[in-house]
């Protein structure tokens, strides 16, 4: 398939710059994907498209202030970095702007979210084949514990405002987030309150987790012409016992709040000859129509990118083994455009059944 098939046009106004004002009253549309039928709902409905013996399966990683200021301590010249990923105790792969003058052995003063100078320093290692510094920092024991005082939330790009918001740090993270590495959010369990899961669980739906830190890959735009030439980047996941017995022993539908989700559950089935197996590794996996899925019967995701690997497989789920499925999710665009839905990681919500 060509990576223009799934193109699209939004209009600006519908791109999502502010969270809406409650998780839960986002609006939810859900396609039918054996019928292609569309209903319009809130997300406060979601647990009556849940049955008693299915189980909802989150990613509960947790999003880092993961965007730090500096300046080049020789030069006094301006640096942003974006934290992608934790080698030891501040040993850290990031994303440097400007990149051609972090040069191995520039060393950059961290500034706090005031713009005042930390005592913290980050000194550039190495350069990697794309384009990535490896910093060490110094003057703190661990810069991961300093992130809150230094860092600022990783909004994605097409959020354009150049800082954050105090509500960010709230609201651009699950509530049940739990283990600190995501450069950006699992935005579809955006949604959740405390008091959703409460009814879905009073159902008597199973509800488990899964951990998949989410790096800035997740924005990349697939650039080649052909989707099966994109290369896939690569995300830490880990699954624990529970969850493996819980989807395993599942007697109805498996759910999967967001793309990350998906990725996690059906890397390892595949890994596994169709079972979950507790444990850890790193996945590349792109899924793109027509994709055959072992594991997951239903998705809950938020509204993606043009030509994005997200909508690719947003797709590939509306019409398993098929290619069929671009049509149906474009058409679902559409009724989503007209209808004044709100895009992206602070939008409105889609499940697909």
């Amino acid at each position: 398939m060509r990576t223009a098939d799934f193109d699209y046009t939004l209009p600006a106004g519908l791109i999502a710059q502010v969270p809406a004002p409650s998780r839960d009253q986002a609006r939810l549309l859900v396609l039918e994907r054996a019928t292609g039928k569309l209903a319009h709902r809130s997300f406060g409905d979601l647990p009556g498209y849940l049955r008693p013996d299915d189980v909802l399966v989150l990613n509960d990683s947790r999003v880092i202030p993961a965007r730090l200021r500096g300046r080049n301590v020789r030069t006094g010249g301006k640096f942003e970095a974006l934290l992608l990923e934790e080698n030891a105790a501040n040993d850290w792969w990031a994303m440097l702007k400007p990149g051609k003058r972090a040069r191995p052995g520039t060393k950059i003063e961290i500034l706090d979210r005031s713009g005042r100078p930390s005592s913290i320093l980050a000194t550039v290692l190495e350069t990697n084949e794309e384009g990535h510094r490896r910093l060490q920092f110094s003057g703190t024991r661990n810069i991961l514990a300093e992130l809150e005082a230094v860092g600022e939330v990783p909004l994605p790009p097409y959020i354009s405002r150049p800082r954050e918001r105090p509500e960010d740090r709230d609201r651009y993270q699950t509530v049940y987030a739990r283990a600190a590495g995501s450069v950006a959010a699992p935005t579809a369990g955006l949604h959740f309150t405390p008091e959703l899961l409460q009814k879905i669980r009073e159902r008597g739906v199973k509800v488990c987790f899964v951990t998949l830190h989410v790096g800035p890959g997740t924005f990349a735009p697939v650039k080649a012409a052909s989707v099966a030439e994109h290369v896939m980047h690569e995300e830490r996941y880990e699954v624990g016992p529970e969850t493996a017995r819980l989807i395993n022993e599942a007697p109805g539908r498996v759910i999967a709040v967001g793309t990350t989700t998906l990725r996690v559950l059906e890397s390892v089935a595949r890994e596994n000859q169709g079972r979950i197996v507790a444990g850890a590794g790193r996945t590349s996996i792109f899924i793109h129509p027509p994709f055959q899925f072992q594991i997951v019967d239903g998705l809950v995701t938020n509204y993606h990118l043009p030509r994005s690997t997200l909508l690719m497989l947003a797709s590939a789920f509306a019409a398993p083994g098929k290619t069929q499925g671009r049509e149906l999710m474009l058409e679902a665009y559409r009724e989503a455009i007209s209808r004044r839905y709100r895009f992206y990681s602070y939008g409105d919500a889609m499940m697909i059944v």
